[in-house]
């Protein structure tokens, strides 16, 4: 099965659509009277879609078990078809596509066989995903706003030579999967005086992003949110709420981030993790969501 454990929970709708075919007016006469001898057949295929949406797990094999929140199946007849619509809603990690579509299939299968006594040349004649929405089908990639981003890596020891930076490159190779290139990368010691440099030197610049990676946990070196949160002009908890969120599910130390988030004029500032770990968690937690920040902001009159 995709590893899907990187993603968030969001609201999730698909809705299928399956068209049935008779080859008499006979038959739509005896569903509309239900006449048909094995009975109602609407609700008999209404009942069987209903357990095929929640049982696809069991029968598709790389499909991930999920909650369904909610599930309708609406039947519509004209001339001499009968069009089958499931619509299925989820609040969860991966959308519920497959779940509408076999709903679909197992109701029009249904169908089938409760009228083919009845008419030998019933067909089933398609099935097909009408509409999805949720995740990041739903989440604005900014393609109309030139994001210039900087990402600054806040480390004594990345700065003197002593270690490698992975957790900066690997917040870089994020931002490029949402067309944010190119990107200012600069590596500086755990210093306020280095810290509020960069915030000057960016903000001044009119950077539309600026991510610092490392110095927020809560040895006495970590000093990034106590230099960065008083220059914020506007303070954006949320989405630090978010990010810790995501992390304690996955880490318990995830809980010990003093992370911070808001905005200096126009330009939105991150700080996050040291750990290339958590770095990428959250970056996984916010993102493109947190871009949402920048287009509400660059819209607004300076």
């Amino acid at each position: 099965m995709v590893n899907i454990t990187h993603k968030s929970n969001s609201l999730r709708k698909a809705i299928a659509v399956a068209t049935v075919t008779v080859s008499l007016p006979e038959t739509m006469m005896a569903i509309q009277e239900k006449k048909v001898p094995k009975g109602d057949v609407f609700a008999f295929a209404k009942v069987a879609g209903l357990f095929a949406i929640k049982k696809t797990d069991t029968v598709i094999p790389d499909c991930h078990p999920l909650p369904i929140e909610f599930a309708d199946i609406r039947f519509s007849m004209q001339a001499l078809s009968i069009t089958i619509e499931v619509e299925v809603h989820t609040i969860y990690k991966t959308g519920v596509e497959v779940e509408a579509m076999h709903g679909a299939s197992i109701a029009a299968l249904t169908l089938y066989d409760m009228l083919k006594p009845i008419d030998p040349h019933i067909e089933i004649q398609q099935v097909k995903l009408l509409a999805k929405s949720g995740g990041k089908t739903d989440k604005v990639i900014l393609n109309h706003l030139q994001i210039q981003a900087a990402v600054v890596v806040c480390s004594d020891s990345i700065h003197q030579q002593k270690a490698t930076d992975k957790a900066g490159l690997a917040v870089i190779e994020k931002l490029k999967n949402y067309n944010i290139h190119p990107i200012n990368y600069q590596i500086i010691p755990d210093e306020a005086a280095a810290i509020q440099a960069k915030v000057q030197q960016f903000t001044s610049e009119q950077f539309s992003l600026l991510l610092f990676v490392g110095g927020t946990g809560v040895s006495s070196r970590d000093v990034t949110p106590n230099v960065i949160q008083p220059l914020l002009e506007v303070t954006l908890p949320g989405i630090m709420e978010e990010a810790r969120r995501y992390g304690q599910e996955r880490m318990p130390f995830a809980m010990l981030s003093r992370s911070v988030a808001g905005f200096i004029q126009h330009t939105l500032i991150l700080t996050l993790p040291g750990s290339t770990a958590a770095a990428t968690e959250y970056m996984d937690a916010l993102f493109p969501a947190v871009l949402h920040a920048l287009s509400i902001r660059n819209n607004q009159p300076h």
